[in-house]
């Protein structure tokens, strides 16, 4: 019998908007969904109980942006996310600067376990974390979920490998796998 999972974890950078290659989206206008991650995330609420993002979020702490600059990009990508039959139920953000190894900042568990604290349904093991970092894979691997990288390079693949269970081109390419397999 196929396991089922319950909950998506979501990384935001990278896999729902496009990353911004040393620089942070720091207001709405510079926030780009990644192609078709709209469409993939209205397929993933049709087969999650609850879908959650997880996303470092330093440029608030360096004073690049406020945390209610990040709170209006997040209310404004929920509603377009919305507005194309998706959702997400949660958004959580660690602010903390990547050398304070902050227990929020992934690849610690923090935001996973606040997530668990709001949603007692949780169970990571029945949880998949899709994210295109190793920060990301690591935080799903240390939480015993199984891991999709979003990464078009077999490079990075290979080199993170023992955090990887999958690997998808996109979040649409893995969305639709997903579907498929569901069909099945």
């Amino acid at each position: 019998m196929r396991k089922e999972y319950k909950t998506l974890f979501l990384d935001r950078d990278g896999v729902i908007n496009v990353r911004l290659i040393d620089d942070y989206v720091k207001q709405w206008e510079e926030f780009e969904f990644e192609e078709g991650a709209l469409e993939a995330i209205s397929i993933f609420a049709k087969y999650f109980d609850t879908i959650v993002v997880v996303s470092n979020q330093q440029g608030v702490s360096k004073g690049l942006m406020s945390e209610q600059d990040l709170i209006s990009i997040h209310k404004k990508m929920k509603q377009e996310i919305e507005n194309k039959g998706g959702r997400i139920d949660e958004i959580y953000y660690c602010t903390a600067l990547r050398k304070e190894n902050h227990f929020c900042r992934k690849p610690q568990v923090g935001m996973g376990l606040r997530a668990r604290k709001q949603f007692k349904s949780i169970r990571f093991k029945q949880s998949i974390m899709v994210g295109d970092s190793t920060s990301d894979m690591q935080f799903g691997k240390r939480l015993k979920m199984q891991t999709i990288f979003i990464s078009e390079s077999i490079e990075d693949t290979r080199k993170y490998h023992k955090w990887i269970d999958k690997r998808f081109d996109s979040l649409i390419d893995y969305a639709k796998h997903l579907e498929n397999e569901k069909k099945n």
